[in-house]
């Protein structure tokens, strides 16, 4: 079995949890510990008595620890990467991808360490000096969710460790295994007991632990919008720190000037890859008419290429999703696509089995047009390979209904018009713009976040980690 690693020890549950596999039910990954509501604390205060040492430790201890991590990681990228394919059915060549990225997200945050500094700047009084610097948080929560199970856990992990918090992490009760391997490397890459306490186990037992116990005094957050809300209001209630990363309702603008063989590849991926369980994934197309039936029939063409199979299989383009909620999730869209009045134009199929016969959760990437904006499916987050539509007479249309959503993570646009992509990057109401490229899809140094309902706080990642991982300090010396 898995264990908990509560204060440099790992400890045995008072239950497991079986992860399955999501290609292939009948296999099981490994059996993994739950905590429960005493462990969650043991945690929390094992967190609270490392924090002070690890936050006065030097940069050089906090780079060689994370860097040395970063290292690991790279180097199992293939071991890791069919580790995370198995548990959450993404393609290997994606698996492996984010393996990639969460090794070096935790390099470019050990340098981060060595490069954190502050102020020293004259007082407007006399003989007066003033000091700025930036301190750790303190006790950090990290409530991380199942679709990326090892970047988005490195991406909270590797700066809140890098500016000297000590952190209780909470992985997806879903997808366990990649986040135990991360633990597994910090805690032998040397970091003191209680630095990292991971505490598997269901949200409404650990992560409400997590939520009222006033030694967490910052919490981040990637989920669902309801439970993000309830986050919010624990939060509020004890005045701690909270970030939030939730949901999207991501556009993809193709205009008339567009190039038809980028669009499409920008929006097949956009849409379908990772099983379309991406927060920054694109389920709404909005095409302009000029262009509007050419783009359907090449992305209906393309449609009947892509490969549903196994996530570890060579040459399979689309893996199965996640678990049968979601699968009964997507299919109960898809019904509600058809009572809407939307055109279903390919796919939407669910698969009992694999090409090899093997049981698992697959469903066949679908494709809607003649939708309006007004219907379900183009106001509320699917998060599966479900895609519609939308015709836009010109520009200002398709922009207003790009924006006409209450989430803002990430848009897109095609186009070859250097006027129109100036434009759309200034006014469409999202905290990230691709420009013919897919929506999904972004580099570890630069910031993550976005806007309206889909992102509170600092953003995440690059250097605007920082300001939600410390907190400020301004001090002043008499000479």
């Amino acid at each position: 079995m898995f264990q908990n690693l509560i204060n440099g020890e790992w400890v045995e549950g008072p239950r497991a949890s079986r992860n399955i596999n999501p290609s292939d039910t009948r296999d099981v990954v490994g059996e993994y510990a739950q905590a429960d509501v005493a462990q969650a604390c043991l945690a929390i205060e094992a967190a609270t008595r490392a924090q002070p040492a690890w936050g006065l430790s030097t940069p050089q201890q906090r780079f060689d620890i994370l860097d040395a991590a970063g290292s690991e990681i790279l180097a199992r990228r293939a071991e890791l990467g069919d580790l995370l394919a198995r548990e959450e059915g993404k393609t290997l060549p994606e698996a492996i991808g984010e393996v990639v990225r969460a090794g070096n997200i935790f390099k470019f945050f050990a340098g981060e360490a060595l490069r954190s500094g502050g102020d020293v700047v004259p007082s407007v009084r006399p003989g007066v000096g003033v000091e700025v610097t930036r301190e750790p948080v303190g006790v950090v929560g990290l409530i991380t969710p199942w679709n990326f199970p090892i970047a988005i856990p490195a991406w909270k992990l590797a700066p809140a460790l890098a500016f000297g918090n000590a952190v209780v992490l909470k992985p997806a009760d879903l997808v366990p295994g990649s986040a135990w391997a991360l633990a597994d490397i910090l805690h032998r890459a040397g970091l003191p007991p209680g630095v990292l306490n991971l505490v598997m186990g269901r949200g409404s037992e650990v992560g409400q632990v997590l939520l009222d116990d006033r030694q967490v005094n910052a919490i981040s957050f990637t989920g669902s919008v309801a439970t993000g809300a309830r986050i919010a209001q624990a939060c509020v209630a004890r005045m701690a720190k909270f970030q939030l990363e939730m949901g999207g309702k991501n556009p993809m603008v193709v205009l008339d000037d567009a190039d038809l063989g980028v669009a499409v590849g920008a929006a097949l991926n956009s849409g379908f890859f990772s099983t379309g369980q991406r927060c920054t994934a694109s389920s709404r197309l909005i095409v302009t008419e000029g262009i509007h039936d050419r783009f359907v029939a090449a992305m209906v063409e393309r449609m009947k290429a892509l490969k549903v199979d196994d996530a570890r299989k060579a040459g399979t383009d689309i893996g199965p999703v996640v678990d049968d909620k979601q699968l009964a999730q997507d299919l109960q869209y898809i019904d509600i696509g058809k009572a809407e009045g939307a055109r279903l134009v390919a796919g939407g199929e669910p698969m009992a089995t694999n090409a090899d016969g093997a049981p698992g959760y697959y469903l066949r990437p679908a494709l809607f047009t003649e939708t309006t904006k007004a219907m379900r499916i183009n106001r509320e987050e699917i998060f599966g390979p479900v895609v519609s539509v939308i015709r836009a007479k010109d520009y200002e249309e398709a922009l207003a209904l790009a924006n006409d959503t209450e989430f803002g993570l990430s848009a897109g646009i095609a186009t070859t018009s250097l006027k129109h992509a100036t434009h759309f990057k200034r006014h469409v109401q999202a905290g990230m713009v691709m420009v013919n490229l897919p929506t999904a899809g972004v580099d570890y140094h630069v910031p993550f976040g976005g806007r309206k309902g889909s992102s509170y706080g600092p953003r995440e990642q690059g250097r605007y980690a920082a300001e939600f991982y410390t907190t400020v300090k301004t001090a002043y010396t008499q000479a």
